[in-house]
């Protein structure tokens, strides 16, 4: 019995957090003593996976699946996890992943749990640590049957390289028509920008900054960290910024690196957003501001001062560090 790791790819190339599952799903396939099976979609290098551990790579060529389906990627990997013969499939929680992984576990009739932090507790029992409460605790869920599918919160566990010889086999899946009853037609994405699920940092800017002519400072701030941008939710409702930047309970979820949060007071509905972000940076003039209780570092003062003098300074460096 094997452990299937879905890896989500966008036009060939690896997602970054395709890396991080099979880091995690290797892993607990070592620990049970059994193979890691990965599935990818129209790949253009299956065989990178080989440096996370990933023993099989099943590569499924199907142009259809390009842009994401929700129901017919799940009654791909239904096929998939027959064909692995695997006890456990293991995915990401990206927003594509948790609404696959939703539609699979009816499907299989299987038990499914995301957010997952950690390796299982035990393995029989199934016994998996995951976030609760907003990310304020942790709860330990039992998944009984066959198989059993755990969704990893994303930047939980990380990146393990573990170099192996890795087989590449082609796998068609049958697909029907109903498989593909709802579909998209396009898709706008910016392709010049980091998008805020693949952002290693993210900036992000409430109503402090007092208006969306003064967001260059945080377009500014992000370029030059290589960031993605982000905002609250009174800035999108206010059409400061558009909805899809944001983040919070009600929006996007934030699970980067670093969280730098300009003029953005820490409404408890924007932290549960973003409380998985393993560093948080907040600027804010107001020293009671919530927000600054749950960050790691805090910056008393006037944003139009703090960061176009932040700006200059990570400039300096990087001129000096190349």
């Amino acid at each position: 019995m094997s452990v299937l790791i879905y890896t989500e790819t966008e036009n060939g190339t690896f997602k970054k957090n395709a890396f991080e599952v099979a880091s995690y799903g290797s892993k607990l396939a070592a620990e049970m003593g059994t193979e890691a099976i990965a599935v990818a979609i129209n790949p253009d290098n299956p065989e990178a996976l080989g440096a996370y551990g990933v023993n099989k790579v099943l590569s499924v060529r199907e142009s259809r699946l390009s842009p994401f389906n929700a129901r017919a990627t799940a009654s791909m990997l239904r096929q998939a996890t027959s064909e692995a013969g695997a006890s456990i499939v293991v995915t990401s929680s990206s927003t594509d992943a948790k609404y696959t992984a939703s539609l699979l576990a009816g499907m299989l009739k299987a038990g499914y749990v995301n957010n997952v932090v950690s390796l299982p507790e035990g393995t029989d029992p199934l016994v998996v640590k995951r976030t609760a409460f907003s990310n304020k605790g942790f709860a330990y869920t039992e998944l009984k049957g066959h198989p059993a599918i755990i969704g990893v919160s994303n930047n939980a566990f990380g990146t393990v390289e573990n170099e192996v010889t890795v087989e590449v086999q082609d796998l068609t899946p049958e697909l029907s028509d109903s498989d593909f009853g709802v579909t998209s037609v396009s898709v706008d994405k910016a392709t010049d920008k980091v998008t805020i699920a693949d952002a290693e940092i993210v900036v992000s800017g409430g109503r402090g900054l007092k208006g969306p002519e003064n967001w260059g400072m945080v377009e500014e701030l992000a370029d030059v960290l290589g960031a993605a941008t982000a905002c609250s939710k009174p800035v999108s409702d206010l059409g400061w910024r558009p909805h899809s930047e944001h983040v919070g309970q009600t929006g996007k979820p934030v699970a980067s690196n670093l969280y730098i949060a300009i003029g953005i007071s820490g409404a408890i509905q924007h932290l549960a957003g973003v409380n998985a972000s393993k560093t948080k940076v907040v600027i804010n003039t107001d020293p009671e501001a919530p927000f600054f209780k749950a960050a790691d570092y805090g910056v008393v003062g006037d944003a139009f001062e703090v960061v176009p003098e932040l700006i200059e300074k990570l400039k300096e460096f990087k001129a000096e560090n190349g």
